[in-house]
């Protein structure tokens, strides 16, 4: 009862601030799609992969998508933004965070624009290589921050221990942030299926934050929850409009930012398991068709794979939904016990 009683007024800003992102989301949504459907700012359906080989599974599946529109992740970050400079602004809670959000979800807008214009060298949107250097530029600035600026070397192990790394601590950094940007954007493949796994991992760290304290970040995090949630409600399949890169890299990197403001990154993983498999899909699938020249998958990232063999595309996201629910419930009791 003591335990409820200490915790219940942080509760309350959490979940009030969740509540308020979800209706003004929600609010603000009809405008949001008429915009996108009157000016036509609809995704084009890539016909390549990553090395730019032709991907015809992928474009089979996918070619009746045409047109629907992308850019939907404005929806969620710029309600956050709001609410947090309005609510909850917080120098040591989330500043940085917010930075993050805003910031990569502005870069991610732009190649969303690049897309829906038909730019690039295969007609949707800015080359991998580009955007890799331009995310690994903004891990970079963020690895400096934090090393240099707040003094953070320290890699925390649930039930272990600390462990001081030193310099490594930025490249640390740097991987975590940019693999996670990359990760999520590979998953916002299926109607709902980003958005769906995102919310589980936010509030996931958004229950982290509170039991360390960091009341400001932990409200952060459960108004992203909000915004998702208003986002799933007109991205479940069929799909009203798409996240984007606006919205998946920019969450992802977010993400990342909060695990290592919580100095959990160990479970970051765990709680995200369901990124880690698709982004490791995708470099298994890259490797064996470089230096073996055949498939492990028939499409990838993993959710196509599944499609590809018949799954219909809903029971394919609401797996990945139970598999990220459950290995987001064993990160986060394995971050709490393992505190300290």
């Amino acid at each position: 009862m003591e335990v409820i009683q200490l915790y219940l007024p942080n509760l309350a800003k959490i979940f009030w601030l969740t509540a308020l992102s979800f209706i003004i989301a929600v609010i603000w949504t009809p405008l949001f799609t008429d915009f996108l459907y009157r000016n036509r700012l609809g995704k084009r359906i890539r016909k390549t992969g990553f090395d730019e080989s032709k991907a015809p599974i992928f474009y089979k599946l996918h070619k009746e998508k045409a047109n629907t529109p992308t850019m939907g992740g404005l929806l969620i970050w710029v309600t956050v933004a709001v609410i947090t400079l309005l609510f909850n602004l917080s120098r040591a809670g989330t500043w940085l965070p917010l930075f993050a959000l805003v910031a990569t979800g502005v870069i991610g807008a732009f190649d969303d624009l690049a897309n829906i214009r038909g730019s690039g060298p295969q007609g949707i949107g800015l080359r991998f290589r580009f955007k890799f250097l331009i995310y690994l530029a903004i891990a970079a600035v963020g690895a400096w921050w934090f090393f240099f600026k707040l003094g953070w070397d320290v890699f925390h192990v649930p039930g272990v221990g600390d462990f001081f790394i030193g310099w490594w601590y930025i490249p640390l950094f740097i991987l975590a942030i940019v693999f996670f940007a990359f990760a999520v954007n590979e998953t916002d493949g299926l109607d709902g299926l980003a958005g769906g796994t995102l919310a589980i991992s936010f509030a996931s760290y958004a229950m982290i934050a509170l039991v360390q304290g960091k009341i400001a970040l932990a409200a952060f995090c459960g108004t992203i929850v909000g915004a998702l949630l208003a986002f799933l409600w007109f991205n479940i399949y069929p799909a009203r409009f798409f996240m984007g890169d606006t919205g998946s890299m920019a969450l992802g990197m977010t993400l990342a930012v909060i695990a290592f403001l919580t100095n959990s990154v160990a479970v970051l993983p765990i709680i995200g398991f369901i990124f880690v498999l698709e982004a490791f899909s995708v470099i298994i699938q890259i490797i064996s068709k470089k230096f073996f020249k055949k498939k492990i998958f028939l499409s990838a990232p993993i959710h196509h794979h599944f499609e590809a063999l018949g799954w219909p595309e809903a029971k394919v996201t609401m797996r990945f939904w139970v598999i990220a629910a459950v290995t987001a419930s064993i990160g986060l009791m394995i971050a709490l016990i393992g505190r300290g």
